[in-house]
């Protein structure tokens, strides 16, 4: 006879499945069967039999159902359901009974993996899985019985996750998925399934839908328990956004935590006050202030791509209007964004609206006057995400890092100081211009933003209304919990007084747009003004008290809107280039530029693929293979020089072409690294000083032993490349997170970088092939091509141009310059006559090699870039001075790091036609 009680209760015998008598009956036979061979105390069969007051009778009701069951058993002499005490118990052995064979099998499945049998484990434990066939005694729900179910339920979860592991362990990712994917659909709540899911998910190549279970968990979470995931599976998704696909490290000792927080704590502060600083600056460069701002009144955009108020408010549905109701000015938007329960925010407004001033007056007054507790608001553009790649939390702790590279020192602020500040909800992204994305990528923005902000995370969105309008409606995503609000038109008093507040007395210009603006509030002039940047354009284009605003007024000249407003643009450079000559402090070369070179240099940068003017992005204005040519070609010149004095125009050819061909490959079709944002530092960096060191004596010892060189030239070029090598531990992350990073900053630390490089690699490399060509001996290794080819320092040279190229470029530059390398290194030079015939090749060499370290990094391209636009008068000699220059006259914005064109369609107009 065989009992069954994983899944409905089931009484098999050689017969077949035997019928059980009323439900009274099986919950008393399901509740001995719940504990085999032992005693149940007659009240606990009650207990298990009644939900409610069970009857007077109920004792001799259990001894009834007893009896009824010895009977359907065919247990006459009580051998099965036997008598003791004051209570019964049944007899079985473990192949009788599912719950008693699944015991067996857990036990026996651990005592395997335990002695290191994973594989073993997981056919065991799976076997023992099997057993279940639905939920436990199916049918069977009085209270009692469902607490002891709900025990058995976890049972076979943590058998489950413990296969998983064990399955984890032995690579099986895709295996788990389905299981897991059940598992965490049944049990929403469930942390440690949804950990593993995510893990096999990372593992699997889909870190995507890994970082979207984190987030469902997370707002589940919030929703239903009021909490959020806990550290360790906090630190797995910190670990997939950063892809690293290991298990959580071992859980850190208190104290250590405790040093953490109060590092990112002052993270934090540091970072507030740089961002005060930045913005606060910038504010001041757009005149916001002078005296005030365009006057800006915002309220509930009435488009349907808002969640309904009740989700937005955290109030239960049908509670309270439908539609949100908010509005405000530039006065009260801190106050009002406070209010929204999740302080998620999305504005919007046609273009020129004021979405960029209002985005940066909100940000700085959240920093005014913070309450405890409160998140560090940082306004980031949001043109060069790409959710499709990158996830938002990962793209925002990259550009933290960009922006404040001081996060990056984690002496100071501890390790990964800015993904912990995002992912620890210690940040309010201010995410300006959701349009400037590609439109292909709209749609998929909002849903990333929305999943990321889930669980109430704060979020301030800018974007142009038609646009993400367009985005919602075409696939019906949106921000669920955001308040969305659109900026109204300017009102006619509102840009007149805009336009006269810095009138002087008795001017009386302005008198004829007042009076049409009064005489025709929907005229073409009143349209044209609806919008703060034209209201803005219209008062620095008739700044010039010579200039008379009352030809806007002419009907013939400006028939609409469109004209008035292609006039302003048009008048906006001639009014910031005034043909004068520039103030007696300021040197000449840097503000006496001419209007038509400012509209030849800023048309040719105002490409509309480039939101951002990035200095070591200039390359990208050339076609590819022009780049690759003007950056390739310089070394190859002078490594072939170097081949023509080393042996005669053989090698010349032969070193020309090949480091010619590397160069052209690499720079055209690489991707070389950013720039480096390090400043110098000696203190503390002995012990790293010391490793490097050691790796370079390694590299010299390794290139010397190759070329045969002899005991004394191995000691020199030991010390010669672990020095080479050791200096660049010099070169560290900014000490502190408030300092802010600028155009010219980042190009005088990636400067500073490049020239220590520069220098490294000349020095080492060009005494190395000076005393080659001294000191290589006769004897040769194993010689190709008639005597010319050498395959063993042909290796040998493979070896050292791979570890040069991958320098230069990863991957595409190691193989070029490995290639290259191999192709030099193996050709047979006869020795040097004397020490003046080796110096000069040597020092051409390293000359050649330095150049060529220089050119790979972002400075030498952008140095190169330079001289090649500027000789062909696309930009000035000096761009970053012009750039800087632009910034003060209004037609450039400073965000970080980089330069963008004050507004989009200044910068479409400035493109040439």
């Amino acid at each position: 006879m065989e009992f069954r009680v994983l899944g409905p209760l089931e009484v098999w015998t050689d017969q077949g499945r035997l019928p059980l008598p009323a439900v009274r009956h099986q919950r008393v036979l399901a509740t001995l069967l719940l504990a085999p061979n032992s005693v149940v105390a007659t009240t606990k069969l009650v207990e298990a039999t009644w939900d409610d007051e069970p009857p007077a009778t109920a004792v001799k009701q259990i001894q009834n159902a007893v009896s009824a069951l010895r009977d359907r058993l065919g247990d006459t002499g009580q051998q099965i359901i036997a008598t003791d005490g004051s209570g019964y118990r049944i007899t079985v052995d473990e192949d009788q009974l599912d719950l008693l064979r699944f015991t067996r099998g857990i036990a026996d499945a651990r005592r395997l993996a335990e002695r290191g049998a994973l594989r073993d484990g997981v056919r065991e434990i799976r076997a023992a899985l099997k057993l279940w066939r639905g939920p436990i005694l199916d049918g069977q729900g009085s209270d009692a019985l469902t607490r002891r179910t709900t025990r058995l339920e976890e049972q076979r979860l943590a058998a489950i996750e413990s296969c998983v592991d064990w399955q984890l362990a032995l690579g099986q990712h895709r295996e788990v998925l389905d299981d897991l994917i059940e598992i965490t659909d049944e049990h929403p709540l469930r942390e440690r399934p949804h950990a593993q899911l995510m893990l096999a998910l990372d593992r699997a190549g889909r870190s995507g839908e890994a970082l979207a279970v984190y987030q469902r968990l997370r707002a589940a979470l919030a929703e239903e328990l009021g909490i959020d995931p806990g550290p360790e599976l906090r630190r797995l998704h910190e670990q997939i956004l950063r892809g690293e696909n290991h298990l959580a490290p071992e859980t850190e000792r208190p104290r250590d935590k405790d040093d953490r927080a109060g590092q990112l704590d002052r993270a934090a502060q540091e970072l507030a006050a740089a961002i005060t600083r930045q913005w606060t600056a910038e504010a001041e460069v757009r005149s916001l202030n002078r005296p005030e701002p365009v006057p800006l009144r915002w309220s509930s955009t009435e488009r349907e791509v808002a969640a309904v108020a009740s989700t937005v408010l955290g109030a239960r549905p049908g509670e309270g209007p439908e539609r949100l109701v908010l509005s405000g000015d530039l006065t009260d938007v801190v106050a009002k964004f406070r209010q929204v329960p999740a302080r998620q925010l999305v504005v919007l407004g046609e273009p020129g609206a004021g979405k960029s001033v209002l985005a940066i007056l909100l940000t700085l007054g959240l920093l005014a006057d913070p309450p405890a507790g409160e998140p560090v608001p940082v306004l980031l553009p949001l043109a060069s995400w790409d959710p499709h790649t990158e996830h938002l939390h990962a793209w925002l702790a990259r550009k933290l890092v960009e922006e404040y590279p001081g996060l990056a020192n984690t002496a100071a602020y501890g390790k990964d100081a800015a993904m912990r500040l995002v992912l620890g909800n210690r940040i309010i992204p201010v995410l300006d211009g959701l349009d400037e994305t590609p439109p292909a990528l709209h749609t998929a923005a909002i849903d990333a933003l929305d999943r990321a902000a889930a669980g109430g995370r704060p979020l301030v969105v800018t974007c142009r209304s038609a646009e993400y309008e367009d985005a919602v409606q075409r696939t019906g995503a949106f921000l669920t919990r955001a308040a969305v609000v659109e900026i109204e038109p300017v009102e006619p008093e509102d840009a007149l007084a805009f336009l006269t507040a810095r009138r002087r007395l008795g001017e009386t210009r302005w008198r004829p747009i007042a009076d049409r603006l009064r005489r025709d509030p929907t005229g073409a002039l009143a349209q044209a003004l609806r919008t703060p940047l034209m209201v803005d354009l219209t008062r620095t284009a008739y700044a010039d008290p010579a200039r008379d605003p009352a030809e806007l007024c002419d009907p013939e000249r400006f028939p609409d809107r469109a004209s008035i407003e292609r006039h302003l643009l048009d008048s906006y450079l001639p009014a910031v280039y005034p043909a004068q000559p520039p103030p007696p402090d300021r040197p000449a070369r840097f503000h006496g530029y001419r209007l038509d070179q400012a509209e030849r240099w800023l048309g040719f940068l105002a490409r509309p693929e480039q939101h951002d003017l990035a200095w070591w992005r200039l390359d990208r204005t050339e076609p590819r293979l022009a780049m690759g040519l003007c950056l390739g070609l310089p070394p190859a010149l002078l490594f072939a020089l170097t081949g023509w004095l080393a042996a005669g125009p053989w090698l010349a050819a032969v070193y020309g072409v090949s480091f010619g061909a590397a160069g052209f490959v690499t720079h055209t079709f690489g991707r070389r690294p950013g720039p480096l944002r390090v400043e110098a530092r000696f203190h503390g960096t002995a012990g790293r000083f010391a490793r490097r060191f050691a790796v370079g004596a390694i590299i010299g010892t390794a290139l010397c032993l190759g070329w045969s060189l002899p005991a004394g030239a191995i000691a020199l070029f030991a010390g010669v490349f672990g020095l080479a090598v050791g200096v660049h531990v010099w070169l560290d992350t900014p000490m502190d997170a408030d300092r802010v990073a600028s155009p010219l900053t980042v190009l005088r630390h990636d400067r500073a970088a490049t020239l220590l490089f520069t220098a490294s690699f000349m020095v080492s490399l060009g005494l190395f092939f000076a005393l080659a060509l001294l000191l290589t001996p006769d004897e040769s290794g194993i010689e190709i091509l008639d005597g010319r080819y050498d395959l063993e320092l042909g290796l040998a040279g493979g070896v050292a141009g791979g570890l040069l190229g991958h320098f230069f470029v990863p991957r595409l530059g190691g193989v070029a310059y490995g290639l290259a390398g191999a192709v030099i290194g193996g050709q047979i030079i006869p020795a040097a006559a004397g020490l003046p015939q080796a110096l000069l090749p040597g020092a051409l060499f390293g000359l050649s090699v330095g150049l060529s370290v220089c050119l790979s990094r972002a400075w030498g391209t952008f140095a190169m870039t330079r001289l090649w636009l500027a000789s062909r008068g696309r930009i000035p000699w000096r761009l970053l001075p012009f750039l800087d220059d632009a910034h003060r006259r209004g037609v450039l914005r400073q965000v970080g790091a980089v330069y963008q064109f004050r507004h989009a369609r200044l910068r479409e107009r400035l493109v040439p036609r």
